[in-house]
């Protein structure tokens, strides 16, 4: 999903080339993304496009060969002159005098040409790992490549992709090679532009929008014309406008002495990323967007809004809590959490960064949402949009909520800059927990870090890919932790130290346990609510409409839309078990995010949209049945009720780390998607309804432990 769907769209044509073009925002001034090389289409700015267009107005558009852009194969349509043609046509078509440029690596060349040659039509420049004529690339490059030379002898990799290809197959440039194995070269290429570890992701995107286009097109572009140096150390000289340069120190495709040069030439500014490679706003986005950001806004003409500053000792606590909005759970327990706590600092002020279902939850608690909280690219949605029938591959779905992760970071980043805040909770709001280790000068305040799992694990049919990218996401969070120990003023495990797996990280990783034991401290299980307030059964019943002699099996599948296929099967039961037990009344709790005008009720079949007090139906019921989201779980444990749950095929949360724990608790009965049908539900429902069960017992102070823990950093 997308973090930023464009405000408009369209196409401009030049020389019979259609170029597609998409606006965002409508403030000012206006931000021209360039493209790049034809290997990739503009959704490389992905991670700069939702935070720019927040505070600026901005234009993205396919250069030929790519995205939605015609593929010509005459070199001519990639040449100098028709790419600043169709920048030109795209800043007519949507109507902008000015633009700031910004151009990634070939596309410096387009931006020089224009701001020399169209002053008039540029605010400033910012060119990124540009690559131009006015030094040759690196050493090790320019020793192997050959563009017009044969196939290299040099084997196409199959193997999974972790790490990049060695230095000596940049024998892979070549023009033959690109035609024949236009994949292969697709994986080194994408992998020399990051070498920083841990860019799996990175060179995936790469990869798959490099399939986009073929090697035929790459070869046209290779013999289009391109300015030489003189030409472009004479645009330099007449730039008026401000340039801004930005180079990694370990970029393998354009070496960092050409920003040096072009600094001298123009005048300009340059900012060294230390470490960084060529794609330094894919692999260290944050920086890269404030740098855009602030060099942007010195364009602007409005007046900035007035500000006000408050001495130290007149301000109030100030605690900014995120909470996770996949599953609902983690509303409940931070909200039984923040009552906590105010219980231990009554004077604090409580602001909550959350989203669409968890917002629901808050405001009927009466609990503050930071007005930010409308900018937050919505995960609920991004979560539903991977899920298949039952089947959400929950470490999948997370690496392609990137984009999404990191547009709500430059929104928690907005807030935190404007108010000062003392404390950060996030409870497994892994955008803040993940940029703040990688930018960790962005904190200000004490942050503490909640989690109910420890560890992205491979499922069993994932194969050596999986195992070896899930491994690879642990290491560098391992990483971070080590270098950064005090990041995490607090990191608390929401449960007890044998609720952690046993597993390990990976290959040559530590066991997880062992890991956890010594990096969190442990706040117990937070249920959200007080277990001796359910106990009275049949009081709860009689308030709640319950008739002492119904069997109530109430059917919920949390806050998300990823349940509605369990729910479908559930429903379709119902028959079947009311023949097999007398007096069944059927529940079905649809939630904020399904469409319960959709299920067709029927007598003692009920079908009930989002209910803010669930605990207390769970509670009284005779028997759940859940999807295996460990909140729900450990509800129905806290409160001794029994429960069918059916986790999400290929989530290795539920199908690893919650069974895991419910096997702990000796609680519920699993059951598996794939074996569910009307007889066989049935049948469980008969044999589980009203069932005595002996749980492990769930501690009830878990939300005082945790508040406790908070409580010291305020």
């Amino acid at each position: 999903m997308r973090a930023r769907l464009p405000d408009s769209e369209g196409f401009v044509e030049h020389g019979g080339v259609k170029i597609h073009y998409e606006v965002h925002g409508s403030g000012g001034p206006t931000i021209l993304l360039m493209p790049t090389w034809t290997i990739i289409h503009k959704r490389f700015w992905k991670g700069q496009v939702p935070y720019l267009a927040r505070h600026f107005r901005v234009v993205t558009y396919d250069g030929p060969g790519n995205g939605r852009s015609d593929r010509p194969l005459d070199p001519a349509a990639y040449a100098q002159e028709s790419q600043v043609a169709y920048a030109l046509a795209v800043l007519d078509a949507t109507r902008t005098d000015r633009a700031v440029l910004v151009g990634l690596s070939m596309a410096a060349n387009w931006a020089l040409d224009i701001a020399a040659n169209q002053p008039s039509r540029v605010h400033g420049t910012v060119l990124i790992g540009p690559t131009v004529a006015l030094t040759p690339p690196s050493q090790e490059r320019d020793a192997r490549i050959s563009l017009a030379g044969p196939a290299p002898d040099v084997e196409p990799s199959r193997v999974p992709r972790v790490q990049p290809d060695p230095a000596e197959h940049w024998a892979k440039y070549n023009r033959e090679y690109w035609e024949k194995e236009h994949e292969d070269f697709l994986w080194f290429f994408l992998g020399q532009c990051f070498p920083e570890p841990h860019s799996t992701k990175q060179i995936e995107d790469g990869v798959g929008w490099g399939r986009d286009t073929s090697g035929q097109v790459l070869v046209a572009k290779s013999k289009a014309r391109t300015p030489d140096a003189d030409t472009l150390a004479a645009w330099c000289r007449r730039l008026a406008c401000p340039v801004l340069l930005i180079h990694g120190d370990d970029d393998r495709i354009s070496p960092v002495r050409r920003s040096e040069i072009l600094r001298e030439l123009t005048g300009g500014e340059l900012v060294i990323l230390a470490g960084a490679g060529h794609v330094p706003l894919a692999r260290d986005p944050v920086r890269v967007n404030m740098l855009i950001g602030d060099f942007a806004a010195r364009f602007r003409t409005a007046a900035p809004p007035p500000r006000t500053w408050t001495r130290g000792r007149h301000r109030p606590k100030r605690v900014l809590y995120l909470s996770s909005p996949i599953g609902l759970g983690h509303a409940r327990r931070d909200v039984a959490i923040a009552a906590a706590l105010r219980e231990r600092h009554p004077d604090v002020q409580i602001d909550w960064l959350a989203q669409h279902p968890v917002t629901r939850v808050l405001e009927a608690a009466g609990e503050r949402v930071h007005p930010a909280s409308a900018w937050l690219a919505n995960e609920s949605a991004h979560i539903e949009d991977e899920a298949g029938e039952h089947d959400l591959h929950c470490f999948e779905a997370l690496r392609r909520m990137d984009e999404v992760l990191l547009s709500n970071f430059m929104v928690f980043h907005d807030a935190v800059r404007a108010a000062p805040y003392d404390l950060v909770v996030g409870d497994e709001a892994w955008e803040v927990d993940y940029f703040l280790h990688e930018n960790p000068e962005l904190k200000r305040f004490a942050y503490a870090w909640f989690t109910d799992f420890v560890g992205y694990l491979p499922m069993p049919d994932g194969g050596e890919r999986e195992s070896l990218v899930t491994a690879d996401y642990n290491a560098e969070m391992i990483e971070h932790i080590a270098r950064y120990p005090r990041m995490r003023d607090r990191a608390i495990f929401v449960g007890d130290p044998d609720d952690v797996v046993d597993d390990a990280f990976g290959p040559g990783l530590p066991r997880i346990r062992d890991w956890t034991e010594k990096h969190y401290d442990f706040a117990g299980y937070v249920t959200g609510f007080d277990p001796a307030g359910v106990a009275d059964r049949a009081a709860l019943r009689a308030e709640l409409g319950y008739a002492p002699d119904e069997r109530v099996c109430v059917v919920t599948v949390g806050g998300s839309g990823v349940g509605e296929h369990l729910l479908r099967r559930v429903v379709g039961s119902f028959d079947a078990a009311a023949a097999r037990v007398p007096g069944l009344r059927m529940v079905v709790v649809t939630g904020p995010r399904i469409d319960p005008s959709s299920f067709r009720p029927a007598e003692r079949l009920e079908i009930r949209p989002f209910v803010p007090d669930l605990h207390r139906h769970l509670a009284a019921s005779d028997l759940a049945i859940v999807q295996g989201g460990l909140t729900t779980c450990m509800e129905l444990t806290a409160a001794g009720r029994p429960f069918i749950y059916v986790p999400l095929r290929h989530h290795f949360e539920q199908q690893i780390h919650v069974a895991h724990r419910l096997r702990r608790h000796r609680a519920g009965r699993r059951l598996d998607y794939d074996d569910i049908d009307p007889d066989t539900l049935a049948d469980a429902i008969a044999s589980e309804i009203g069932r005595e069960v002996r749980y492990r017992p769930v501690d009830g102070d878990g939300a005082a432990r945790a508040a406790t823990l908070l409580a010291d950093l305020l």
